[in-house]
């Protein structure tokens, strides 16, 4: 045991100090309180007796501290522990505003909801004790809360492999093990089990038609309907339970009705969405869509952007076609010749032809004796490459290239 101690330690503080300033101050006033508590009755002070809650005290600053309000060290570290993996788990998707509301929402709800409960149990049963000798403190309101948050964020988690149980059924789990804690004696008091009862509740009612985000307000997905809580034997009757007391809530102005919602405002394609869906899935699903149409708009523009190898044939077919028009005057086909310069004097030629036998000495006479006016083709021979390119020059250059060439082969 004393060696997995250090070790707990150390994730527990770096886990105390990834977490924000809400988390860190709630974490604090707990520890703190909890040591107050040696010496003052704290739960007293700060926690809720339903006698003094209701008039004529109006003790209601006890709706905002009976949250923090610890006697137990195992009540301590249940408390903390629930903060931080709200601040974990939680806070990165709502923001430390939004995690602080929903602590003083829950806490506020739960402790009210239980003490008017208390009261209306002395109306029914005129037992002073129901009023003065019950204490309503601690993180069991919270706790529920937190549960129904994360059944709404990751409800298919897995929690235990052997026997499988998934986040989303810890809710009921949780509070079936307070009540049967509560039977056994070793809970002496109700308390903590209505606590967590009204603290699931109340964060049910507010994540699921007040809290505010990117799409609206609240959730109204079918997987965090009121009916999910309870098993699937039963979900049927409670659906329909829920729904006429829903209806009722809409008549009376405390719960807004669902309505559909299409949104048509996103450039890459039309998407029609609920009110309060989760968003993480919705962007998920939104990311997945625009990936494939990019994948497709690749392959379209790939196979756009290569020309096909008819298009190649049909394009050379046409270099040749114009090639083959004569260039030289006096009748001779200039079809060895493949393009003209740009920046030459009027009329140069490249080609890539072998040369005649009379070009190959250099511009100098025929056997015949006769130098025929028209030659003006001068050869340059690359040995190493055995590639020939001929120049064909107007015959006003004729005299001087001659001339040249009859010293030296160019």
């Amino acid at each position: 045991m004393n060696r997995y101690l250090p070790v707990a330690r150390q994730h527990f503080l770096a886990a105390l100090a990834s977490t924000s300033v809400v988390v860190k101050t709630i974490s604090a006033v707990v520890v703190l309180l909890y040591l107050l508590a040696w010496a003052v009755d704290t739960s007293y002070a700060l926690g809720v007796t339903p006698g003094y809650l209701f008039p004529p005290n109006f003790w209601v600053w006890t709706l905002v501290t009976h949250g923090l309000v610890e006697q137990h060290v195992w009540g301590v570290a249940a408390s903390v522990g629930t903060v931080m993996a709200c601040g974990r788990l939680l806070e990165p998707l709502w923001g430390a505003l939004e995690l602080l509301i929903f602590f003083a929402v829950v806490n506020v709800s739960a402790g009210l909801l239980a003490g008017l409960s208390y009261l209306l149990t002395y109306v029914a049963t005129f037992d002073l004790d129901f009023l003065f000798a019950v204490r309503i403190y601690g993180a069991a309101g919270f706790l529920g809360g937190v549960l129904v948050a994360l059944k709404q964020t990751m409800g298919d988690t897995t929690v235990l492999r052997v026997p499988q149980v998934r986040l989303k059924a810890a809710p009921a789990l949780v509070l079936l093990l307070l009540a049967l804690l509560r039977l056994s004696g070793l809970l002496g008091s109700c308390a903590p089990l209505a606590a967590y009862s009204y603290g699931a509740l109340s964060g049910w009612v507010y994540l699921r038609f007040y809290q505010r985000h990117s799409r609206g307000r609240g959730d109204m997905s079918d997987h965090f309907a009121f009916a999910s809580f309870f098993p699937e034997v039963v979900q049927p009757a409670v659906g329909l339970l829920a729904g006429l007391v829903h209806a009722a809530l809409v008549k009376i102005k405390v719960c807004r009705k669902m309505v559909k919602r299409y949104d048509v405002g996103a450039p890459s394609a039309i998407t029609i969405s609920l009110p309060g869906t989760d968003p993480q899935d919705a962007e998920r699903r939104r990311q997945l869509a625009l990936k494939a149409l990019n994948e497709r708009l690749k392959r379209v523009e790939d196979q756009s952007a290569w020309p096909s190898m008819d298009d190649e044939e049909e394009d050379d077919d046409e270099e040749v076609r114009t090639d083959s028009q004569p260039l030289l005057p006096g009748g001779r086909d200039a079809s060895s010749s493949a393009q003209r310069t740009s920046g030459g004097p009027s009329g140069t030629y490249l080609s890539s032809t072998s040369p005649s036998p009379a070009s190959q000495s250099g511009g100098t006479a025929s056997p015949g004796g006769v130098q025929h006016p028209e030659s003006s083709i001068i050869t340059f021979e690359d040995a190493s490459a055995r590639t020939d390119v001929f120049v064909v020059l107007p015959a006003c250059y004729k005299k001087t290239v001659d001339d040249k060439d009859a010293s030296s082969n160019v």
